[in-house]
């Protein structure tokens, strides 16, 4: 269970890497699937089965329509790769700089602090993650309508900010 949680974090920090290094957002898509799908596999590992699948379908199915908009706004001619120079330079800085924070806060990090959800399950009507769900849309029902309000208006922004100097989606390319 160790090495596989390992195993997720690793491709979450490689996928994070892959995409802030990238300029081009067609590129970067592949980064964003594989970040969410390590992050959904570290917390079905530890137990969150179901919040995974609903984060899992809500990113893929919400985020990734906005940046099939943007990227089809933002037409870049040529793309920069993963292969080219700038891009290999600032991936080789973004890793240095992930080893060196993992190097000076590696003493405080221990494995035996992460719990898992259903640790003692014979004593629960109910799956742990089902009732954060259920709580989650009772009492934090207000800070669900901000946070949908904040995604709305990044959607907004995203798009002003890639409309460039063409004016409306039926420009001249």
């Amino acid at each position: 269970m160790v090495y596989l949680a390992f195993l997720f974090l690793l491709g979450l920090v490689v996928g994070l890497v892959a995409v802030a290094s990238n300029p081009a957002p067609y590129f970067a898509a592949f980064g964003l699937v594989a970040v969410a799908g390590m992050g959904c596999g570290i917390l079905s590992g530890y137990g969150g089965g179901f919040l995974a699948l609903v984060l899992f379908l809500i990113y893929l199915g919400g985020m990734l329509v906005v940046f099939a908009y943007t990227a089809a706004l933002a037409a870049d001619p040529f793309p920069e790769s993963w292969g080219e120079r700038p891009v290999f330079e600032y991936v080789v800085v973004y890793l240095v700089g992930v080893v060196l924070a993992a190097g000076w806060f590696w003493g405080g990090w221990y494995e035996g602090a992460w719990v898992v959800v259903d640790e003692l399950q014979e004593f629960f009507v109910l799956r742990g993650d089902s009732s954060g769900v259920a709580l989650m849309y009772s009492l934090g029902g207000g800070m669900l309508v901000v946070c949908a309000w904040g995604l709305f208006l990044t959607l907004f922004v995203v798009l002003e900010l890639t409309r460039g100097l063409g004016h409306g989606v039926l420009r001249a390319v």
